[in-house]
């Protein structure tokens, strides 16, 4: 059994989830997983964290790839953003389904399904322990999720931006392709432009830097690795500030 913790690492937090994450086989999104991963949430929730939540479509459609297929730029990228909805109202409704109250606040206005993102409300939720899912990106095209990421991040005031991926931290080269590839367990933002690491693009990490928004990356696949990074125990992932390199 974990050790109780009298205070988590972090009171109010950015998740961002790569919309891959919630593959599964035959699926594009994995209910199996996406249970999982609610549980993961609560976890950390009972803790007493303020949790945003924002999660890519890239398991349903990327902008960019039927972009470079030849399909018109914007009308790809409302397409993914639309897709960034679908897997909102998939993680609401598995939150839902054990007793967490949760609101999706989309960036383009579809009041059937979501609210609109207004900041102040988007606080209020998380100031009375609400979950909130920012979907549908920035509402324009030609901006990632990383971007609505670290957008949202700096507009609610999150402690720290944590971004689940598949891997677990920022890497020196593709650990897939290189034996040789170093795990780095901290890094300034000036390394990572400085060396091209492919953590987020650009201008997220420049949000992230300009507002003083560190940037811890993890495996969101690992289970209990949320909660073993609100410990302070985040021995398998990286964390990217304006401080140090390691």
């Amino acid at each position: 059994m974990e050790t109780p913790i009298s205070k988590p690492r972090f009171k109010r937090i950015l998740l961002k989830l790569s919309g891959e994450a919630l593959l599964g086989s035959g699926h594009n999104i994995d209910p199996v997983f996406i249970a999982e991963l609610a549980q993961e949430i609560k976890t950390v929730h009972d803790l007493g964290v303020e949790i945003a939540i924002v999660i890519g479509g890239g398991n349903i459609f990327r902008g960019v790839a039927g972009s470079a297929k030849g399909m018109e730029r914007t009308s790809a990228d409302n397409m993914g953003m639309l897709a960034t909805v679908i897997n909102s109202l998939a993680l609401q409704s598995a939150l839902e389904t054990i007793d967490l109250e949760v609101r999706v606040q989309s960036a383009i206005t579809m009041p059937q399904v979501a609210e609109p993102f207004i900041r102040r409300r988007a606080i209020r939720h998380l100031e009375k322990g609400r979950i909130v899912i920012f979907a549908a990106g920035t509402g324009v095209p030609f901006f990632t999720t990383d971007t609505a990421a670290s957008l949202r991040a700096a507009e609610i005031g999150a402690d720290c931006l944590l971004k689940g991926t598949k891997v677990d931290g920022v890497y020196s080269a593709d650990p897939k392709s290189d034996n040789n590839a170093k795990r780095y367990t901290e890094l300034t933002y000036d390394k990572v432009f400085s060396d091209n690491l492919k953590v987020m693009d650009l201008t997220a990490i420049t949000l992230c830097r300009d507002n003083k928004i560190p940037v811890m990356v993890f495996s969101i696949l690992q289970k209990d690795n949320l909660h073993r990074i609100m410990r302070g125990d985040d021995n398998r992932s990286t964390l990217i500030s304006g401080e140090s390199d390691g």
